[in-house]
């Protein structure tokens, strides 16, 4: 959806199209992003339940895709899924759930320790059901003292990473290609790297 923002309120904007203006529920992070009165795009998602017809919209495809996993989780709405995605990037979200971090899940507003660690649980199995083993280190230019020190680890982390925010295996491999790795690197720095090569295209 494109339009010119007429309305931002809490995980609310109102986007004009042509005179129609269009309600999205949306995350703290995509409120902050736009401004009134400029022209925007949304990432949307409609949800038709039996009494009501509700439009979501994401300032990046990978919010978008971020919220439509968490959707996925049993016993998570579009309330709680917006208030995981308002604490942090989406890039930062889904290493916490590859690394079952939930103690950083549990930062969100209403979301308890065993919500929070059926997420985890929930879309890595998926994660793993749908990719199987990822590989890792084609190249990327990693030296044996790099690889000793953890930056495989970190690689394969990113990868998995991106899967989650909604990439192709074949996509964030090639993403990773001609990375300088080190030790020193983390799987956020390498996913945030990939992100902005995977926008550029």
């Amino acid at each position: 959806m494109e339009g010119t923002v007429a309305l931002i309120e809490k995980e609310l904007a109102v986007i004009d199209c042509g005179g129609v203006g269009y309600a999205c529920h949306t995350s703290q992070n995509t409120c902050a992003s736009i401004r009134m009165g400029e022209k925007t795009r949304l990432y949307t998602y409609l949800s038709i339940r039996e009494n009501a017809c509700d439009l979501y919209g994401f300032a990046q495809q990978e919010e978008l895709n971020c919220f439509k996993l968490l959707l996925g989780v049993s016993g998570v709405g579009p309330k709680a899924a917006l208030a995981i995605l308002g604490i942090a990037p989406p890039s930062q979200l889904a290493l916490s759930i590859i690394t079952e971090d939930a103690k950083f899940l549990t930062q969100a507003p209403g979301i308890g320790k065993k919500i929070a660690q059926r997420i985890c649980l929930e879309l890595k199995d998926k994660l793993a059901k749908e990719q199987g083993s990822l590989p890792t280190g084609g190249g990327l230019v990693m030296t044996p003292k790099a690889a000793a020190a953890g930056a495989v680890d970190a690689v394969s982390e990113a990868v998995s990473a991106l899967v989650v925010l909604g990439y192709s295996q074949a996509e964030a491999l090639q993403a990773m290609e001609g990375i300088q790795t080190d030790g020193a690197v983390t799987s956020e720095q390498l996913i945030r790297t990939c992100l902005k090569k995977l926008a550029a295209q």
